[in-house]
C-alpha cells in the first residue's frame, strides 16, 4: 500500500470521510508555512488599510478598527495547498468578501478580482469564487489572531481553491473586467486553481 493509500486509510480512522480530500492530495494535522519572500512585521495597525478598488462604483479604503467592526461571519473550511497537502475542520473569523464588494458597488463588466498582499504577491480569481459565504478577509484563525506566518493581520480566505489564492497580508483587492495572472500564474500556476479537478499548473 502506498503512501496515499495509507493516508486516505488513516482519514477513515480518524472518522473522515475520504471523499472530502480532493485527488492527489494528503492529510495533514500541521499547518505547514509556505510563502514568499519575509513575514511583514506590523508593530501596530494605526496605518494599516485594505482597498477595494478598480470596477467598483464606491472604492473602498478601510483602516483596521473599520475592517473588524464590520459584521463578522466564522467558518470552519477545508485547505487544500497545490504542494499537495490538506487540513480540515479549520476555524477562521472575518468579513464576508461578498459584504465588501456590495458595499464598493461592483460594476457590471467587472469578471474578475486580483488580490493584492504585501511585497507585491498577487493572485487573480474570477469573481465567482468570491460569493461564497465561506470566502472571507479572515483576521482569526482558531479563536485568536492570525500568527505572523500565516497572514496577520488579515488574509484573503477562499477555501474552494488551492490555498495559494488566499493571499496572505492582504492589503488590496482591485476588481477587473478581465483576468490578469498573478504572482504564481505568471510561473505558470493555473489561473483558476480548483483542487477537485487538480488544476496545479497551466497545462492541467
Amino acid at each position: 500500500m502506498g503512501f496515499y493509500e495509507r493516508n486516505r486509510q488513516q482519514l477513515v480512522e480518524l472518522g473522515y470521510d475520504p471523499a472530502r480530500l480532493p485527488p492527489g492530495q494528503y492529510l495533514t494535522q500541521r499547518f505547514p508555512v509556505l510563502h514568499i519572500g519575509t513575514v511583514p512585521d506590523y508593530a501596530d495597525l494605526t496605518s494599516w488599510s485594505l482597498r477595494v478598488s478598480g470596477a467598483v462604483r464606491r472604492p473602498l479604503t478601510l483602516g483596521w478598527d473599520e475592517l473588524t467592526s464590520l459584521p463578522a461571519v466564522s467558518v470552519t473550511v477545508d485547505l487544500h495547498c497545490v504542494t499537495k497537502w490538506s487540513k480540515l475542520d479549520t476555524a477562521w473569523h472575518g468579513v464576508r468578501v461578498s459584504d465588501l464588494l456590495v458595499e464598493a458597488g461592483v460594476e457590471a463588466g467587472a469578471s474578475h478580482v486580483l488580490a493584492h498582499g504585501e511585497g507585491g504577491y498577487t493572485a487573480n480569481l474570477p469573481l465567482s469564487a468570491l460569493s461564497g459565504d465561506d470566502a472571507i478577509v479572515a483576521y482569526r484563525y482558531e479563536g485568536e489572531p492570525l500568527a505572523p506566518e500565516h497572514g496577520y493581520p488579515a488574509r484573503l480566505l477562499v477555501p474552494g481553491l488551492y490555498l495559494w489564492k488566499s493571499v496572505k497580508w492582504l492589503r488590496a483587492l482591485e476588481l477587473l473586467v478581465a483576468d490578469v495572472p498573478g504572482t504564481w500564474e505568471r510561473k505558470g500556476y493555473h489561473l483558476l486553481g480548483d483542487p477537485w479537478r487538480e488544476q496545479r499548473y497551466d497545462a492541467d
